[in-house]
Parts: C-alpha cells; sequence; structure tokens
C-alpha cells in the first residue's frame, strides 16, 4: 500500500501556517501535514517529511540558513522556499542551496497547490530528472520542452532575472517602457509563469540564463 506524502510546513507566522495548512488539506487531502514555528520544533516532528514547505524569513536562523540543517537530516526530502520576497537574488540563493521550488507568499492558492504537487510528482515520477543534490540549479526537467526565446526576448529575459525594473532594463536595451514591458509577459507566457520569480526560478532550470 502507497503512503501519504509528509509534507512539514516551517514558518513563525502561525495565521499564515495555518491558513496555508488548511489550503492544502482542500487542494491536496490525501498529504500527511505538520508544522512546526522553528528549526527547533521543526526537528523534533515525528514522521519524516517527504516535502519541507519553508519560510525565507525565519526569526532567529533563517529558512535559507535552515536549508543545510534540514538536508542533513531528511536527505531524501525536496525543499520548497515560500516567501514574501519577491527578487532574483532570493531565488537564487535558495536554488544554489538546493531547492526544487520556490513560492511567492502573492501567488494565488492554486499556484501554491499546483507547485507543491508539481514536486512531490517529480520524486515520484523516474522520467523526471527533478532536483538532485549536488546537480547544477539549472536541471530541466525531462518532461518539460525548452522554451525557444528570440535574441531580444532572452536580453529582457537577463536583465529581468537581474531584478530590474522595466523602467531600467528599457534604458539598458534602448526600448521604451510598454516595449519592455509586452517583451516581458511574452516571455512570461513562453516559460509558462505568471510572475518574475517564477520567470528567473524557470529560466535557470533550463539553462536560459548564466
Amino acid at each position: 500500500m502507497l503512503t501519504s506524502p509528509a509534507v512539514l510546513l516551517v514558518d513563525d507566522h502561525a495565521m499564515f501556517r495555518s491558513g496555508l495548512a488548511m489550503l492544502l488539506r482542500l487542494g491536496l487531502p490525501h498529504l500527511q501535514l505538520m508544522e512546526a514555528g522553528a528549526l527547533e520544533e521543526a526537528l523534533a516532528v515525528a514522521e519524516v517529511p517527504d516535502l519541507v514547505l519553508l519560510d525565507i524569513k525565519l526569526q532567529g536562523l533563517s529558512g535559507l540558513d535552515c536549508m543545510p540543517v534540514f538536508q542533513r537530516k531528511w536527505p531524501r526530502a525536496a525543499l520548497v522556499m515560500v516567501s514574501s520576497l519577491d527578487d532574483a537574488a532570493s531565488v537564487q540563493l535558495a536554488l544554489e542551496r538546493g531547492a526544487a521550488a520556490f513560492v511567492s507568499k502573492a501567488e494565488s492558492a492554486d499556484r501554491i497547490v499546483a507547485v507543491i504537487q508539481g514536486v512531490l510528482n517529480q520524486r515520484a515520477a523516474p522520467l523526471v530528472a527533478g532536483r538532485v543534490r549536488g546537480a547544477s540549479p539549472a536541471v530541466p526537467d525531462a518532461t518539460v520542452t525548452r522554451p525557444t526565446l528570440t535574441p531580444r526576448q532572452a536580453e529582457v529575459l537577463n536583465l529581468l532575472c537581474q531584478g530590474l525594473p522595466s523602467k531600467t532594463i528599457g534604458r539598458r536595451l534602448d526600448l521604451s517602457e510598454n516595449t519592455v514591458r509586452w517583451h516581458v509577459q511574452t516571455v512570461l507566457g513562453l516559460l509558462n509563469v505568471t510572475s518574475r520569480t517564477e520567470a528567473a526560478f524557470v529560466a535557470r532550470r533550463h539553462g536560459l540564463i548564466d
């Protein structure tokens, strides 16, 4: 008999953590959910998690600094970072440290559920490369076609992933701000994402940027 995946929520904001737990119970009722507000509490849970949903901004030791601790204790658990920080630097640092995914707290409920389900599916599907410890952060999924971008779209994506606003990108590329915004929306559509944070994650995962 297959066991239900165990997911550990680690967030020091009790209200957000409870809301996220309720969301996951509705969207993914087969999960076993555990909650913790800090590192010590998380390490004391009874079950070994398949996935740890970890807030970047924890009190005391940050979520990013907690990652190596969880990786040593549960080397087979996938780490998904959740944060209100919506900048490319935070995404890149999380990926470099081995995160399987990065989710903004501003994302829709459906999107958060979809990301978590996607990571769990990758762990269960042998044909998906997934996130392999020690591999480059830009390891593409075997089941996802690498998007093809024009040279201009690639330029916009590269600057977007540096966290630059549309006005600055326009000055760098000698384009109007409206033209940059149009390119950004086109790139988001090609990458099948809805935010700049997701675009940075997908772009690095597929090796579209350095």
